[in-house]
């Protein structure tokens, strides 16, 4: 099916790799781009799209998104949750490793990449599990999860106790060049907290989070690194 040729008139455009900021008028033809600014010679238009008021810009990247199925289809569907973020402006999607079951081998990725290809709503990519079963305790198979297509690693917010599990975690990423997306939250400093701790929490009668949660982890997480010489992404 062929698609309408757009322009896409009086928004605001924003194109990084291009250095645009401004408002230009957008010509779309075939799913392409085919003029900025300037209507290409003899591009005929199937459709005008007022775009006024409105940013124009590439479609956004979530990186830490938490997908319900497989596991949890009661609370959302991949597909229903593709095209909401589509809706939305975000055209990829990273997926946490924290879905039912765990993200920790290709078979399970291989579900979720081929249910998320048949929706061709959004592009979803996936981080693969840092350890079997998010538990902190064995290493996942990293290698396949590369191979597979899995682009990170991660623990999510399932704090490694043993520093030396997580160090080796590291030194194992590093070998395939994985990145480690790291969520540095001290659960025991942040407890049963939900605001953070200050006047309004006690206010409140909130428990509080101190921010010493996140820097005493983020200096933990920080000094490993440095010490395993690995990729790390501080993910909040």
């Amino acid at each position: 099916m062929t698609q309408p040729n757009l322009h896409i008139q009086g928004g605001h455009l924003i194109d990084p790799a291009n250095n645009i900021n401004a408002q230009r008028d957008l010509y779309i033809k075939e799913g392409r781009i085919a003029g900025v600014g300037k209507k290409p010679d003899g591009f005929l238009v199937d459709e005008v799209i007022d775009a006024t008021g409105k940013i124009v810009c590439p479609g956004l990247i979530d990186l830490g998104v938490h997908l319900r199925e497989p596991g949890e289809e009661h609370k959302g569907t991949i597909c229903s949750e593709a095209e909401a973020a589509a809706r939305g402006g975000i055209t990829t999607l990273i997926c946490m490793p924290n879905t039912h079951p765990v993200i920790d081998t290709p078979a399970v990725w291989e579900l979720i990449r081929r249910r998320a290809k048949a929706c061709g709503s959004a592009r979803v990519l996936a981080i693969g599990a840092l350890t079997k079963n998010l538990e902190g305790k064995q290493l996942a198979e990293m290698g396949a999860l590369k191979q597979a297509g899995c682009i990170a690693v991660s623990n999510t917010r399932k704090r490694m106790a043993n520093t030396l599990v997580s160090r080796h975690a590291m030194e194992y990423a590093r070998t395939f060049d994985l990145p480690v997306i790291l969520c540095s939250e001290d659960p025991h400093l942040k407890a049963n907290g939900c605001v953070h701790e200050g006047s309004i929490s006690t206010r409140l009668g909130l428990p509080g989070i101190p921010s010493a949660a996140e820097t005493v982890a983020v200096a933990r997480d920080l000094a490993l690194t440095e010490h395993t010489d690995s990729r790390s992404h501080f993910h909040t």
